[in-house]
């Protein structure tokens, strides 16, 4: 089959990864372009991959490269713009998360792959991730309902405090990694989200005066279920506890221990790693002793972050090659943004908010 030519927009750390993974399948991709407004950002990737055809305009070069396909992966404020215009050029489109930053946004771009007969695959990279997989899995097996506490708090200086604050021109920390780890309820409870609130705090003079970098959501299922997801992002956060993903129910719990010697929280590998699932069950013998130990699933030998970004652009690959149906994808993606930002709408207006 003739491959298929992605132009890649956004040449940051997940622009970069996502490029690298093109490269790595350039049986299946090949990168006809690469854009960025940052000439150092475009540079680097290009001498990294051996030269490539560099833009500083995305209009410009998805009129001159005339892509199959084009890799988002700008700042979220841009993505449903640039979406747009990808899907009116004819492009299937490969999206970092979040899809936008605003429902109605997300429900156009969802409406317009449709029309548009284009594959849109949203970065959902947890999905691809086998011990996240396992996770979910095993959280099936726990009984209803469940309680599910995940965060991922990152101590950041600077260039990537930088980023964070570039990110919070226009996104909180709970909306930008949240629709992650609701994303991973909605999947664990298989059940519908009725109700969620939120706190935040604005602990830094650095970001704009109606923005927070620090946040805390907690989600109300149908089922019973409850989950809550802390994010912060900054030079003030904690190192101590910036990694818990713990999963309870009637029959047990499920956690993810993280690595002995875990990267800073600020290191992009740190977000995906585990080291092993640690499977607590609950039952009791006639004595009040447990029944069964512990059960250690080792995880010791998981993908790294390069990895799992070509693991999602093997499902992109499949589901332009396959025509595979991604209606249920693209609404998961636009119901987990839907849920972070109501949370957002929580912090704002100091109330819960029904969904």
């Amino acid at each position: 089959m003739e491959k298929i030519r992605v132009l890649v927009a956004g040449c940051g750390n997940m622009g970069s990864s996502h490029a690298r993974a093109y490269h790595r399948m350039k049986n299946d991709f090949e990168i006809v372009g690469i854009v960025d407004k940052f000439p150092e950002n475009r540079e680097k990737l290009s001498k990294a991959l051996d030269g490539l055809k560099e833009f500083d305009d995305f209009d410009k070069a998805l009129a001159e490269t005339k892509p199959d396909a084009v890799s988002i992966n700008t700042y979220p404020d841009s993505h449903a713009a640039l979406t747009k215009k990808a899907f009116e050029a004819g492009c299937h489109v490969f999206c970092e998360k979040p899809i936008a930053t605003n429902a109605a946004d997300a429900e156009e771009i969802a409406a317009l792959a449709k029309k548009y007969g284009r594959k849109l695959v949203i970065g959902y990279i947890l999905r691809h991730h086998p011990s996240w997989k396992k996770f979910v899995e095993v959280a099936h097996t726990l009984g209803k309902p469940l309680v599910m506490r995940m965060n991922l708090n990152q101590q950041s200086k600077g260039a990537m405090w930088a980023t964070h604050k570039n990110l919070m021109n226009a996104i909180s920390p709970i909306v930008d990694c949240g629709v992650h780890y609701v994303d991973m309820m909605c999947l664990m409870t298989k059940s519908k989200p009725v109700r969620v609130q939120a706190m935040g705090a604005r602990l830094s003079n650095e970001i704009k005066e109606d923005m927070y970098n620090y946040g805390q959501l907690q989600v109300f299922f149908e089922d019973g279920s409850v989950g809550w997801y802390e994010a912060g992002w900054g030079p003030m956060m904690s190192e101590t506890a910036y990694f818990v993903k713990d999963v309870v129910g009637p029959n047990g719990c499920v956690t993810i221990v993280s690595p002995e010697t875990a990267p800073s929280s600020d290191n992009i590998d740190s977000h995906t790693k585990t080291n092993k699932l640690r499977v607590h069950h609950a039952e009791l013998d006639k004595d009040g002793s447990f029944v069964r130990k512990d059960d250690i699933i080792n995880m010791a030998e998981e993908p790294v972050h390069d990895d799992l970004c070509c693991f999602e652009q093997a499902y992109f690959l499949k589901a332009i090659r396959e025509n595979m149906d991604l209606s249920e994808h693209v609404f998961d993606a636009v119901n987990s943004l839907k849920i972070v930002l109501a949370a957002d709408q929580s912090v704002r207006e100091r109330k819960a908010i029904d969904l």
